[in-house]
C-alpha cells in the first residue's frame, strides 16, 4: 500500500510538471517528444493596445503565435474581416501573423491616416483559436499653431502676470518649454514657473522681466518636430513712475491685479476657487498643481488631510508647485491641500482625489493539460473600480453561441471541465472590462491521450565504484501519467524494500552498490493506453588505491631524487597519474621526469623543496598521497672561476609542420657554471622585423626542442644560453620559416559590457595580438541579447577595433555578450558568454522612512529604508546625507549657512552624523547614489540638538589698573551652545618666582559684561581664569594676567574705610617726630580717584632714645670705613699719576645729592624710592621742608605719581627706577623740633 501511494503521488507530481512544461514551452521535457504532441495556439507577441504610429514609417502590427500544428492567421478591422489580399499595400510576414502596411514606398505607398482603426489578430489550428487584444492604430499628429493676434503685456512692478501658451492638440500631446530668440531656455524659479498646461506664470514681476522674446515651443517626439509660437512681449512698469492720474485711468485689461501695493498676501491663480476635484486611474502618476501670486513670492507646501503623503512615491516638482505621486492605488484617494504663504499671510486650495481602476488581474487563467476522462477548471479573477464584468469566449466566439461541450460548465469567473474528451481541446478567452479598460487572456485546454514512452536511451550503461550509490534513470511520459515499476533480470521479481529508493521521476537509487548489485535492470511504464519497458546495465568496479606511497626525502643541492607512486585499480578502468607541487602543476622544467610509477627530479635546486602529491584518477574515482622534499646545501668545494656561457651555434630547422618545427643547436662553453636553461626567441620578419620576442625555454641538458608555432607568421629563431652567472650573447639567427594561414585559435579576452548613457551598451574587449591573427582579414563578430528574455542573438561584424556601442537599450538591463574573432579563413571557436549591463540612469526614488535619533549635543543617528534595486537603476554605490544648520536656538545669527554631506557606501540603512553644534536646529535629507549619480532627496527632516557646554568667552580685557583694583571686561562666548546662565571668575596672585597664591572664585550673572575687582594687593601680578556656564556645565576658560600699580612707599599699607558723608578723619597711634604721607581716595562707578599729602608729627615730650652715634660698635665701624676709603683714595692717586684715568668727579656729578637740588612742583621725581620690585627699607628717609609745614601734593592717579617724571626711569620689565639720595646734611633745630639723625632708626614711615 505504501508503494501504491508513492506511485500515485508520483503520478500527480508528473502531471503537474508536464502541465507547466506544456504551458511555458520554454524548457521542453524532450524536444523530439514535444514536436510530436499537439498543442492549441498561444499568442506570444502582439502590439500594444493603443498603438500610435509615425506617419513617415511603415506600419508594423505585430502578432506572433505558436502551436502544433503551426497556426494560421487572420485579421479583423473595426470588427469586420480584413482581406489582406485585396490591398496591395498590406502584406503578412511568412510564418507569422505580423502585418506590414507600406507607407513610405513611392509606388504603392499610402497615408497612415487611411489605416487608422481597431485591429484584432486570430491564430488558429485544428485544436482551437487564440485572439489578440484590440489594437487601436492612430497616426501621430503635430499640427501648427493657430494664428492669433498677440497683444504686448504691460504689468506694474510687483503684480502677477500670465503668458498663455495654448499649444496645438497633437497625438501624443507635445512637450512644452519656453525659450528666447537665442534658443536659450528661460530661467525658472519660485517666482517664475511653467504650469502643466504650458502657460508661464509670474507670481510677481520685476523690471528685469521686461523683454520681447518670450517664445513657447511644442516638441512632438513621435514626429521629431518642434513648433514655435509667435514671441510674446512683456513690459514691466515701475511703481514710482505712475502718477495718480495714470493710475486712475487704468483698466483691468491693461494690468493684472487690482492693487498697486508693493506687498500683498498670496492668492491662488491655479486652480481657481477654494476646492476642486480630480479623478486618476490606479497605477498611473497623480499630478496636482498649485500656482500662487503675491509679494514677497509665496512658497508652496502640500499636505494630505487625515493622512501622510506616501514617502517613497511622492515627489515635489516645479519648485514644490507640482505634487507628483507615482504608482497610485485606491489608498491614495482623499483630500490634498496646497498652502501658499509669505510674510503677509497664506491661501490654500483643497483638491479631492478619487482613484478609479481599470481591470487588473487577481488570478489570470493558465493553460490546462488533461487526459481523457479527467476534470479541471479555468479560473479568471480580476478587480477594478468599478468592479469589472467577466465574460468568456471559446476560440474567439462568445461562449453563449459557441459549439456546445457537455464537459464544460461556466460558473461566473470559472469554467469547470468534467470527464473531458479529446474533442474538448480549445482555446478560451477571459475578458474582464469596466468603463476604464479591459483585460484579455488566452488559456487553452489540451486533452491528450498518449501511451507511455520511456525517454532514457535503451541499454544505457551505468558504472559505479563498489560501496558507492548507484542512480538508474527511467525518464518517462504518458497521458494519463504512467505507473513505474523496476525489475532486476529478465524474469526477476519487482524490486521493493529498504535497500532501494524509488524517485518520482522514475529514477531507481541503490544507496550502497555491492558486487552482487551488478546486472540488468528493467523499467516498466504503463497506463490504460499501453505499456513500455526499457533495460539498463549496471557494472560495479573496484576502487582505485595507492599501494606504494611517496615518502619524505632529503637531498643535497644539484643532486637527484625520486618519489614512488604505485597504484592498484580495476582492470577495466584506465587510470591517469598526475603529480602536483605545493598543490599546483609541476614546473615546466625538463629536470622533472614523470615515469609510470615515479617522479624523478634531476639537478635539484633550492626552489624544488616542498610538498609533492601523486593523484590517481579514473573516470569513476580519484585517490592521492603526498610527501615532502627538503633540499640541503652540498659540501663546500674549492673556489672556481665562473663566467657566462658562450652563445650556442649551428642552429638547424627540421621536421617542418603547419603548427610545429624542430630546432636543433650546439651549446657553447659553459665556463665552469652549468647551463641551466636555453631561451628560444623568435622574430616575425613580416610584421615586426628586427624585434625579438620570447617564445619558450627548455632545460640546459637538452639541445633540441619541438616549437609550437602560430599560423601566418614568418619566423626566424635564435637561442640564448643561461647559467647562474647570467645570459650568453644570442646565437646567430636561424633560417626563416613562413607558416600557413588558418582560422583564429583564440577569441578576444576581457570582454565586458557597460553603458556610457542610460540607453546604450558599450561592448569592449582586448584585441588579439598580431601572432594570434592566424591569417589576413581579421574581424570581430559581436553578439548580444537581453538576459532572461526570449530574444535571439543580435550580431554585427566589425573591423579590428576594441569596442562596439549598442543603442536603444533599456536602462541598466543585463545582457549576454560574446565576441568572436574571424579572418578570411573562418571564425575562431565559439566564444564564452559574458554578462554586462546597459547604461545606468539616476535613481528614481528617494529612501523612505527617514528618521533621526539625537544621541548627544554633537552626534545624531540617521536611519532610512533602502531603495529597491529596480528603482536604483544602476550599481548601488551607497547613500549620501546632506545636512545643514538652520538656526542656533540661542538666538545667534548664522553668518554663513554651509551645506555639508556625508557618504555611506554600500546598502547601509543607517549612519552617524558627528560634529554637530549643540543647541541648534538642523535639517537633513538622504539620497541614494549609483554609478550615474544621486537620486532625488527625501523630504527634509528637522531635528534639534540639546544644550552643551559653551566655548570660551570671546575676549577678556583688563583695564584701569590701580593700587588695589582692576577692571575686567569680556565678551560672550562665540559659541554659547545653549543659554548662558552665568560666568565664573577665578584668580590668584603670582610672585617673581611664578609661584601661585590662594585661588579666589567669583560667580557673575549672565547679563554682566564688566567687573571692578577691589581689595587687591598693590604692585602684584594676578592670573585670571574666566569661563561661561550653561545648564549643562562650564565651558572652556580664557586666561589673562595683569599687575596692580605700585605704591610710592615701601612699607605695608594701612587702610581705613570712611563714611562717604564725612569730610574728615582722625588718625591715631602715630609715632612722634615721623613723616607720614596720607592719601584720600574715592571709589565709585567711574573707578578710583585720589589725592596725596605729606606731614610730620611733632617731637615726643621726653625722648628715651639712645643715640647710636655714641655707641662704641658704631664708632669702630665708622673708623674701619674711613680707613678703607683712605686706602682706596691712595690707590686711585697712584694709578692716576701713572697715566690712568679714574672719573670720580663725573660719577659724583651724575649721582649728586638730591637734597641740595631744587625740587619743582611739576617735577614728578621722587628720589627717595628704591626699585619697585624690591620691597626693602629705604636707604635714606625723605625730609619735610625746612619750615616744617605740610606740603600738599595733588594726585589723579596719573603715571606721574608713579615715577614717570623728568628724571624718572623704567627698567626693561616696566618697574620704576628712582634716584636715590646721597649724603645728608644736618639742619639746625628750630623750636621743639629735633633734627633727624642719619640712622635706620629715623627712617621715614609712610602712611596711606
Amino acid at each position: 500500500m505504501e508503494w501504491s501511494s508513492s506511485i500515485s503521488e508520483s503520478r500527480l507530481s508528473l502531471v503537474l510538471i508536464f502541465c507547466q512544461i506544456i504551458t511555458a514551452l520554454d524548457v521542453p521535457l524532450d524536444p523530439k517528444l514535444l514536436e510530436e504532441l499537439p498543442q492549441p495556439p498561444t499568442i506570444t507577441q502582439q502590439s500594444p493596445k493603443d498603438y500610435i504610429v509615425d506617419p513617415r514609417e511603415n506600419i508594423v502590427i505585430q502578432c506572433e503565435a505558436k502551436g502544433k500544428p503551426p497556426p494560421s492567421f487572420s485579421w479583423t478591422r473595426n470588427g469586420t474581416h480584413f482581406d489582406i489580399d485585396k490591398d496591395v499595400r498590406v502584406r503578412m510576414k511568412p510564418h507569422s501573423g505580423t502585418l506590414i502596411i507600406n507607407i513610405i514606398n513611392d509606388e504603392n505607398g499610402g497615408k497612415a491616416e487611411t489605416y487608422e482603426g481597431v485591429y484584432q489578430c486570430t491564430a488558429r489550428n485544428e485544436l482551437g483559436a487564440a485572439i489578440s487584444n484590440n489594437i487601436v492604430i492612430r497616426s501621430s499628429r503635430s499640427p501648427l499653431w493657430t494664428k492669433e493676434k498677440l497683444v504686448p503685456k504691460t504689468v506694474v512692478e510687483g503684480q502677477y502676470a500670465i503668458l498663455p501658451c495654448r499649444p496645438p492638440i497633437g497625438l501624443p500631446p507635445p512637450i512644452i518649454f519656453w525659450m528666447d530668440n537665442s534658443f536659450q531656455k528661460l530661467p525658472q524659479n519660485n517666482r517664475v514657473s511653467q504650469s502643466l498646461n504650458g502657460d508661464l506664470y509670474f507670481s510677481n514681476v520685476k523690471p528685469e522681466d521686461s523683454r520681447d522674446d518670450y517664445i513657447c515651443y511644442a516638441r512632438f517626439n513621435h514626429t521629431q518636430t518642434i513648433q514655435q509660437k509667435q514671441p510674446i512681449s512683456l513690459k514691466v512698469e515701475p511703481v514710482d513712475s505712475l502718477n495718480e492720474t495714470i493710475t486712475a485711468n487704468m483698466s483691468d485689461s491693461d494690468f493684472y491685479g487690482d492693487r498697486l501695493s508693493p506687498e500683498r498676501r498670496p492668492t491662488l491663480l491655479l486652480p481657481t476657487g477654494s476646492t476642486s476635484s480630480k479623478t486618476e486611474l490606479r497605477g498611473n502618476t497623480l499630478l496636482l498643481e498649485c500656482i500662487a501670486e503675491g509679494l514677497p513670492t509665496p512658497l508652496i507646501r502640500w499636505i494630505k488631510e487625515g493622512g501622510e503623503l506616501p514617502a517613497n512615491r511622492t515627489f515635489l516638482d516645479n519648485f514644490h508647485k507640482t505634487l507628483k505621486i507615482i504608482d497610485i492605488s485606491e489608498a491614495d484617494s482623499g483630500k490634498y491641500k496646497c498652502i501658499a504663504s509669505n510674510l503677509l499671510g497664506s491661501a490654500h486650495h483643497v483638491i479631492t482625489v478619487t482613484v478609479k481602476a481599470a481591470p487588473y488581474w487577481i488570478r489570470e487563467p493558465t493553460n490546462l493539460v488533461l487526459s481523457p476522462g479527467e476534470s479541471g477548471s479555468l479560473i479568471c479573477r480580476a478587480n477594478g473600480k468599478p468592479k469589472p464584468s467577466i465574460s468568456w469566449l471559446s476560440n474567439g466566439v462568445p461562449i453563449a453561441i459557441a459549439p456546445e461541450d457537455p464537459s464544460r460548465n461556466v460558473d461566473g469567473d470559472t469554467v469547470i471541465f468534467t470527464d473531458v474528451q479529446e474533442r474538448s481541446s480549445a482555446v478560451y478567452q477571459c475578458n474582464a472590462s469596466n468603463e476604464y479598460g479591459y483585460l484579455l487572456a488566452n488559456a487553452f485546454v489540451n486533452v491528450l491521450a498518449e501511451p507511455p514512452r520511456i525517454l532514457t536511451p535503451h541499454n544505457e550503461l551505468y558504472q559505479v565504484i563498489a560501496n558507492k550509490p548507484a542512480l538508474l534513470d527511467c525518464a518517462f511520459f504518458g497521458s494519463p501519467v504512467p505507473e513505474i515499476e523496476w525489475f532486476k533480470g529478465v524474469k526477476g521479481s519487482i524490486l521493493q524494500g529498504n535497500q532501494y529508493v524509488f524517485h518520482k521521476n522514475g529514477t531507481l537509487e541503490i544507496p550502497v552498490a555491492q558486487k552482487d548489485s551488478a546486472g540488468t535492470y528493467t523499467c516498466v511504464a504503463r497506463n490504460k493506453l499501453g505499456k513500455v519497458q526499457n533495460e539498463v546495465q549496471l557494472e560495479i568496479k573496484e576502487p582505485t588505491m595507492i599501494i606504494k606511497q611517496p615518502e619524505y626525502k632529503v637531498v643535497q643541492r644539484t643532486g637527484q631524487v625520486s618519489f614512488e607512486c604505485t597504484i592498484k585499480h580495476d582492470a577495466t578502468l584506465v587510470p591517469t597519474v598526475t603529480w602536483l607541487k605545493d598543490g599546483a602543476e609541476l614546473p615546466n622544467d625538463e629536470r622533472f621526469i614523470v615515469g609510470k610509477h615515479n617522479l624523478t627530479i634531476m639537478n635539484v635546486t633550492d626552489k624544488d623543496g616542498g610538498a609533492y602529491t601523486c593523484i590517481a584518477n579514473t573516470t569513476l574515482d580519484s585517490v592521492s598521497a603526498s610527501a615532502v622534499l627538503t633540499v640541503v646545501a652540498p659540501p663546500t668545494a674549492p673556489p672556481v672561476v665562473y663566467d657566462r656561457p658562450d652563445p650556442p651555434f649551428d642552429l638547424e630547422l627540421t621536421d617542418h609542420q603547419e603548427r610545429t618545427v624542430q630546432l636543433t643547436w650546439i651549446p657553447g662553453n659553459d665556463n665552469n657554471s652549468p647551463i641551466t636553461k636555453f631561451v628560444i626567441e623568435y622574430e616575425d620578419a613580416m610584421r615586426e622585423p628586427g624585434i625579438w620576442n620570447y617564445l619558450t625555454e627548455i632545460s640546459g641538458i637538452l639541445t633540441t626542442v619541438q616549437l609550437k608555432l602560430s599560423p601566418y607568421v614568418n619566423y626566424s629563431f635564435r637561442v640564448i644560453a643561461v647559467n647562474d652567472i647570467g645570459n650568453s650573447q644570442p646565437s646567430e639567427a636561424s633560417e626563416q620559416y613562413f607558416t600557413k594561414a588558418a582560422k583564429p585559435d583564440d577569441n578576444p579576452t576581457g570582454v565586458q559590457g557597460i553603458g556610457s548613457e542610460p540607453d546604450n551598451l558599450v561592448i569592449m574587449w582586448e584585441p588579439l595580438k598580431h601572432f594570434q591573427f592566424n591569417g589576413p582579414g581579421l574581424q570581430y563578430k559581436v553578439s548580444w541579447r537581453q538576459k532572461d528574455g526570449d530574444d535571439d542573438w543580435t550580431s554585427v561584424t566589425v573591423a579590428n577595433v576594441s569596442k562596439y556601442i549598442v543603442s536603444g537599450t533599456p536602462t541598466f538591463a543585463p545582457y549576454e555578450i560574446k565576441v568572436q574573432a574571424l579572418n578570411d579563413l573562418g571564425p575562431a571557436p565559439e566564444p564564452t558568454t559574458t554578462i554586462g549591463h546597459s547604461g545606468e540612469d539616476l535613481p528614481m526614488v528617494a529612501p523612505g522612512n527617514l528618521k533621526v535619533q539625537v544621541v548627544n549635543s554633537t552626534l545624531a543617528k540617521v536611519q532610512w529604508d533602502p531603495v529597491l534595486l529596480k528603482y536604483v537603476r544602476g550599481h548601488l554605490q551607497g547613500y549620501k546625507i546632506y545636512y545643514m544648520k538652520v538656526e542656533s536656538l540661542s538666538g545667534r545669527i548664522n553668518q554663513h549657512v554651509e551645506k555639508k554631506a556625508l557618504s555611506f557606501p554600500g546598502n547601509k540603512t543607517h549612519g552617524m552624523l558627528p560634529g554637530l553644534e549643540p543647541y541648534s536646529t538642523y535639517k537633513l535629507n538622504v539620497r541614494v547614489v549609483n554609478g550615474k549619480g544621486e537620486g532625488p532627496a527625501t523630504p527634509d527632516e528637522t531635528f534639534k540638538t540639546p544644550e552643551g557646554v559653551p566655548s570660551a568667552p570671546s575676549f577678556l580685557k583688563i583695564t584701569n589698573p590701580n593700587l588695589d583694583s582692576l577692571t575686567l571686561e569680556w565678551g560672550p562666548p562665540s559659541h554659547p551652545n545653549g543659554v548662558v546662565v552665568g560666568y565664573i571668575l577665578k584668580f590668584q596672585p603670582i610672585n617673581n618666582t611664578h609661584e601661585l597664591g590662594r585661588l579666589e572664585e567669583i560667580s557673575i550673572p549672565a547679563n554682566e559684561t564688566s567687573l571692578i575687582l577691589s581689595n587687591l594687593n598693590y604692585s602684584t601680578r594676578y592670573k585670571f581664569y574666566f569661563y561661561a556656564q550653561t545648564s549643562v556645565g562650564a565651558g572652556s576658560q580664557i586666561t589673562e594676567e595683569a599687575v596692580t600699580i605700585m605704591d610710592e612707599g615701601k612699607e605695608d599699607l594701612k587702610k581705613e574705610n570712611v563714611n562717604g558723608s564725612r569730610n574728615f578723619f582722625m588718625l591715631k597711634g602715630l609715632t612722634p617726630g615721623t613723616s607720614y604721607k596720607v592719601r584720600v581716595g574715592a571709589e565709585g562707578l567711574s573707578g578710583f580717584r585720589s589725592s596725596d599729602a605729606v606731614f610730620e608729627t611733632g617731637p615726643a615730650k621726653a625722648s628715651r632714645q639712645v643715640d647710636i652715634a655714641t655707641q662704641g660698635w658704631f664708632i669702630g665701624l665708622m673708623c674701619a670705613v674711613a680707613l678703607l676709603i683712605l686706602i682706596l683714595l691712595i690707590v686711585c692717586f697712584i694709578r692716576r699719576n701713572k697715566g690712568g684715568k679714574y672719573p670720580v668727579k663725573e660719577k659724583e656729578d651724575a649721582h649728586g645729592d638730591p637734597e641740595i637740588q631744587p625740587m619743582k612742583e611739576d617735577d614728578g621725581t621722587l628720589g627717595e624710592y628704591s626699585d619697585a620690585d624690591d620691597h626693602k627699607p629705604l636707604k635714606k628717609g625723605s625730609r619735610t621742608p625746612s619750615d616744617r609745614t605740610v606740603k600738599k601734593e595733588d594726585s589723579d592717579d596719573s603715571l606721574v605719581d608713579y615715577g614717570e617724571g623728568v628724571n624718572g626711569q623704567f627698567n626693561e620689565d616696566g618697574s620704576f627706577i628712582g634716584q636715590y639720595s646721597g649724603k645728608k646734611e644736618k639742619e639746625p633745630a628750630e623750636g621743639n623740633e629735633s633734627s633727624e639723625a642719619p640712622s635706620p632708626v629715623n627712617a621715614m614711615n609712610s602712611f596711606v
